[in-house]
């Protein structure tokens, strides 16, 4: 997903990111956390493909999901 947005830009937050998913793959913080980060991005820098990717909003947000072990 990071290929999505422009290197120049995303300089310090891809790096922010990629901390952010070694915590997540070393298990220090749950799935939510990263994909918080890549939407926010997203909003940020208003990627449209990314926008509608159903991974990054996979449930209604009123289930909340994600958000409880």
């Amino acid at each position: 997903m990071m290929g999505y947005f422009k290197a120049g830009s995303f300089g310090d937050e891809k790096q922010e990111l990629l901390e952010i998913l070694d915590y997540y793959r070393e298990g220090h913080v749950p799935l939510i956390v990263p994909v918080t980060l890549i939407n926010h991005y997203v909003r940020k820098y208003d990627e449209p493909y990314l926008k509608y990717q159903v991974y990054l909003n996979p449930h209604p947000i009123e289930l909340q999901l994600r958000n409880h072990a």
